[in-house]
């Protein structure tokens, strides 16, 4: 299964080591990222593959709101086919 992550808050150091070490230790493939930095605000969107993961997306979700939290940033992860079909313009 894919999904997407997305983490949006005040930039500072570290947020994207803090999220690429999750998905690293849990066996979760980034297949993609991109992240940009708009007056100060740190945006990034990322499609992970969970295929060889250890952990689901609910268990995920839950990791990432807590490292989230810890660095004062909102990161979701959502099932990239529900994100898909939400997000279908037209």
């Amino acid at each position: 299964m894919k999904a997407v992550v997305t983490v949006v808050g005040v930039d500072r150091t570290g947020i994207i080591a803090a999220v690429s070490t999750i998905m690293a230790d849990h066996k979760i493939n980034i297949e993609t990222i991109n992240q940009v930095i708009l007056g100060g605000i740190f945006n990034m969107a990322m499609i992970v593959d969970l295929a060889d993961a250890d952990i689901d997306i609910d268990a995920l979700q839950t990791v990432l709101k807590e490292k989230g939290d810890e660095l004062g940033v909102e990161i979701r992860a959502q099932n990239k086919a529900i994100f898909d079909a939400m997000h279908r313009v037209g």
